[in-house]
Formats: structure tokens, C-alpha cells, sequence
């Protein structure tokens, strides 16, 4: 015989998932203007079950006890980041608080940065094959 309580959980825990799938974090592709934007987000959830059996003063030696039980849930979905892609580019652009400290600056910046210093020596590359060429 199952115990009342594996109901209980089971139940709760059977919501949750159909609140929360895969779309939920990865959100479906915006589309505006050439640009595909994903939205990307953080889910945090607690879930809580219990109860007791209870004897009652006129039960019967053989008959099951008293059951009284409850569970409870909570779900916290946040928005963390959006994938930007634009052509072949795919950029993480986040939604998150500036950061606070200087080198907290500096390593959100490293993506960015390390494209321009790329851009920058193609640039310098092209420039010097055509020189070459020219010659």
C-alpha cells in the first residue's frame, strides 16, 4: 500500500515540471531587423513536503492511522542574458547590474575588446599584403 505522503510529493513535484521545461531557461528566438535575439535566464526553485500519521481515540487495532499532510513549492525565473546574433556574429549581452569593481569591469570587457584587437590586426594584415601587392 503506498503512504499518502509519496502521493503528495509526487503531485507537487509533477507541477513543477510542467511549469518548467527547456524554453523556460533558453527562451524562444526574437526576431527583429536581421537580429536574432535568445533570451537566456536563471531559475531557482525550493519544494517542501511533510506529514504525519496520527492514531485516533476510537481506531481500530488493524485500521490504518490518520494522515495530514502538505507541500509547497516556489519558483524564481530571472532574466540573466541575451544571445545576440547577427550574421555569424553571436555576442552574450547581460542583463546583470554593472559590475562593481574594476576588475569586474575588465572581464566583462575581455570579449569585446579581443574583437576589436582581432579586428585590428586583420586590418593591419590586409593592409600590409596590399602594400606588398602594390609594390
Amino acid at each position: 500500500m503506498s503512504h499518502p505522503i509519496n502521493e503528495l510529493m509526487s503531485t507537487t513535484m509533477e507541477k513543477i515540471r510542467t511549469m518548467v521545461d527547456s524554453n523556460t531557461i533558453i527562451g524562444a528566438p526574437i526576431q527583429a531587423e536581421g537580429v536574432t535575439l535568445i533570451p537566456v535566464s536563471k531559475l531557482s526553485f525550493g519544494f517542501a513536503s511533510g506529514g504525519s500519521d496520527f492514531a485516533t481515540k476510537n481506531q481500530k487495532p488493524a485500521a490504518a492511522n490518520s494522515f495530514g499532510g502538505g507541500s509547497g513549492a516556489s519558483a524564481k525565473l530571472e532574466p540573466v542574458a541575451f544571445l545576440v546574433v547577427k550574421g555569424e556574429s553571436v555576442r552574450l549581452l547581460s542583463v546583470a547590474p554593472p559590475p562593481a569593481t574594476t576588475v569586474d569591469r575588465v572581464i566583462e570587457m575581455v570579449p569585446e575588446v579581443l574583437d576589436k584587437v582581432t579586428g585590428f590586426i586583420e586590418k593591419q594584415q590586409e593592409k600590409k599584403e596590399a602594400d606588398k601587392a602594390g609594390q
